[in-house]
């Protein structure tokens, strides 16, 4: 017989879900961003928006913005357990299918 008990996961994902979030504030308190990108999901729905400070370097800024992407990309690689190359590549293959930004799952072309 096992002692693991559902609603201990349950509350041990919510601590762990609480921890990343006060995490994540702490990070955006900081005066030394440079840029951030955020993703909200509820309920389905995505909103997601992007910022950056700039010196009206416009390479920098593209740099900026493409190592968030990469951090973006190893992120949900390491979460899916897979190559950030393969997450890559589908996200530009996913890129080239759709003509806006999709707000919801629902909105996600089939292959």
């Amino acid at each position: 017989m096992s002692d693991d008990n559902p609603a201990d996961a349950d509350a041990s994902a919510g601590d762990e879900f609480e921890t990343e979030l006060a995490r994540a504030r702490d990070l955006l308190d900081g005066d030394d961003i440079d840029a951030v990108h955020v993703g909200v999901v509820r309920d389905g729905e995505v909103d997601t928006t992007f910022a950056q400070r700039t010196d009206d370097d416009a390479d920098g800024a593209g740099l900026r913005a493409l190592a968030l992407l990469a951090a973006h990309v190893r992120l949900v690689a390491g979460e899916a357990g897979v190559e950030p190359s393969t997450v890559a590549g589908d996200a530009a293959t996913l890129a080239g299918q759709v003509e806006q930004i999709p707000a919801s799952t629902d909105q996600i072309p089939d292959e």
